[in-house]
């Protein structure tokens, strides 16, 4: 099967940005509208909104393709059942692992920050491991997107047989099909129904059990990146329709974010109003999809090519992703307090982030063959190689 380094560094690249986007919550303005994190900087800054919105309309969404396209890649050599018994184990051990050990760090920032609970991490630990906590008690934090991508990849193995059927097979060629603007608007559609449909109904919670509307939007992106496949035909017309999907993303995130911002106060009509919410959702999502078409375009232009960092970056991947928002929020407690600047004090907190994942990951967990499934890897380390596509679906994808 023929390598495709541009998925692997995608992956990689898109995992990065999530650490540069968790640490950005810390310092965007205004709080109230930025809930995600329990710290918060003195040095806050409004104009961080317009980059932090940039990349929160496809950031999710474009990890979510690229899960699809993983489970296309192991599909080929894989029967169903081992399939679905070796991704439970590659999802679910780092998520209970995550739960138990990594997670409590930003269970115990927070409750010291609010100051309801008393200082001393292991006694912390025990009491949230026997008795929970009211307000701080076990959950899974960032940690969310394993249990969906869990529940997404059982779903689609389930349906493996019908979409391998004949029938299925003429569908999905179907699919394979779309070119120039069919492929940019088409598949905004079901992404639309949801926002007019689900989002105002079912806000997003990351809680799994009710959360309709992310439920719907993700398993979408994951359905279509396991379409997207390595259909050659398709990637080539991505990155044909790199230069158009980039302006396009840009013109309808700027028509956006427009068009939301200044409808309420000149729009006073109600007919008119609506016409302009729906013109807003569509925008929204028409972005959302425009700028993953861009990214995968560029990035099968730019990034297909066995670059000498790729094998070891693409194995950190899944212990940076366990790792990070809780030595970013432990760093950031620390940190806060002394008033470094707006300069010094980001740096800080993004450095210790980046060492103390760095460090732990090479020195830690890629040694120790008992911890290593406890992070997303194989128990036995056969040290850096070449990537091949089939490889991708063995991490965290």
């Amino acid at each position: 099967m023929t390598r495709r380094h541009d998925i692997d560094a995608l992956r990689v690249l898109a995992f990065g940005l999530l650490i540069l986007y968790h640490a950005g919550m810390l310092y965007v303005a205004p709080v109230a509208d930025w809930q995600g994190l329990p710290l918060h900087s003195h040095y806050l800054a409004t104009w961080l909104q317009y980059p932090m919105l940039f990349v929160n309309r496809w950031r999710l969404e474009l990890l979510f393709v690229i899960s699809g396209l993983a489970v296309h890649f192991m599909r080929g050599r894989t029967g169903l059942a081992g399939l679905a018994w070796k991704r439970t184990l590659r999802l679910l051990l780092p998520l209970i692992f995550g739960m138990l050990v990594v997670i409590p760090i930003q269970s115990y920032v927070a409750g010291l920050t609010d100051r309801m609970i008393a200082p001393g991490f292991g006694a912390f630990l025990l009491h949230y491991w026997t008795h929970s906590y009211k307000d701080y008690g076990l959950n899974w934090a960032h940690l969310w997107y394993l249990p969906y991508l869990w529940v997404y990849t059982l779903l689609l193995l389930a349906l493996l047989p019908a979409l391998e059927s004949r029938l299925g097979q003429r569908l999905r060629a179907g699919c394979l099909r779309l070119r120039g603007a069919s492929l940019l608007v088409h598949p905004v559609l079901p992404l639309f129904a949801y926002g007019v449909l689900l989002s105002w109904r079912y806000p997003e919670t990351h809680a799994l059990i009710g959360d309709w509307y992310a439920l719907a939007l993700y398993a979408t992106m994951f359905f279509y990146g396991y379409l997207l496949g390595t259909d050659s035909g398709l990637w080539a017309e991505l990155a044909h329709l790199r230069h158009v999907s980039l302006a396009l993303a840009l013109v309808c995130f700027a028509a956006y974010q427009g068009l939301e911002r200044l409808s309420g106060p000149f729009i006073h009509d109600y007919a008119a109003l609506v016409v302009a919410k729906l013109l807003t959702v569509w925008l929204h999502y028409s972005y959302t999809w425009i700028a993953i078409t861009a990214v995968l375009g560029w990035g099968h232009a730019l990034l297909n090519r066995p670059f000498r960092w790729l094998p070891y970056a693409r194995e950190a991947v899944y212990p940076w992703y366990v790792l990070h928002q809780s030595l970013l929020l432990l760093f950031a407690w620390q940190l806060l307090p002394l008033g470094l600047g707006p300069v010094a004090e980001p740096a800080l907190i993004l450095l210790g982030t980046i060492g103390g994942c760095a460090l732990l990951h090479e020195f830690v967990i890629r040694r120790a063959r008992w911890l290593r499934p406890l992070f997303g890897l194989d128990a036995r380390h056969s040290g850096p190689t070449v990537i091949a596509v089939p490889r991708l679906a063995d991490d965290l994808a």
